[in-house]
């Protein structure tokens, strides 16, 4: 019976190690909402799950980070560098990704509406089935992205550069593509009702509208 209390405490230590309460630090960076960490080093992270709600991670190194079902509505991710990050199914709602480079990431039914990625990179990345009604993409660079079944109904696409894009069953009714780059891109199946692709290089397009003058 002596060794009941030592048995108990030692129980109680390993429960509260283990405690998945316990705020997430990575490299001096509390992972929390409303955290800050601009410039901070999460290559590699394993932050599936995680809540990122209105983080400051301006500057942010997120290579290959691992975001999946990640909660990263408001977050300020301008100029965070995310080349071959997983963010599938991850919430990126009225973020900030300004000028973040996003080359080669899985963004697989990311929950995207109205975010803000002007002038950012998108060169193949996966962004099958991703909902961006109302996202503002203009001048973002999308060489070879897969947009296949994406939502971009409202979305501002003026002057992005889609060349080679796969926007197969997409939604682009309302779209503003103005002056973008479509060419080579493919919108076999896509709904465009009252888009706007004026000015748009459709050379080598398949199933651009093409009644539209250039």
């Amino acid at each position: 019976m002596k060794l009941l209390p030592l048995l108990l405490l030692f129980i109680g230590a390993v429960a509260h190690a283990d405690d998945s309460d316990t705020p997430l630090t990575i490299n001096g960076c509390l992972i929390a909402e409303s955290s800050q960490c601009p410039g901070a080093n999460l290559r590699g992270a394993k932050l599936a799950n995680q809540d990122l709600r209105k983080m400051n991670l301006s500057g942010v190194d997120l290579r290959d980070a691992d975001l999946r079902h990640a909660r990263l509505d408001l977050a300020n991710l301008e100029k965070a560098q995310l080349q071959g990050a997983n963010l599938t199914r991850a919430s990126l709602q009225q973020s900030n990704l300004r000028l973040a480079d996003l080359s080669g990431a899985t963004l697989k039914a990311i929950q995207g509406w109205g975010l803000f990625a002007q002038g950012a990179q998108f060169q193949r990345a996966d962004l099958t089935a991703a909902y961006l009604q109302f996202a503002r993409l203009s001048g973002a660079r999308l060489h070879e992205a897969n947009l296949q079944a994406a939502d971009l109904e409202m979305a501002w696409l003026s002057k992005a550069d889609l060349k080679g894009a796969d926007l197969r069953d997409a939604n682009l009714q309302e779209a503003k593509l103005g002056e973008s780059n479509l060419e080579q891109a493919n919108l076999s199946g896509s709904r465009q009702h009252y888009g706007n692709f004026q000015d748009a290089n459709m050379q080598g397009c398949t199933g651009c509208p093409m009644s539209w003058d250039q």
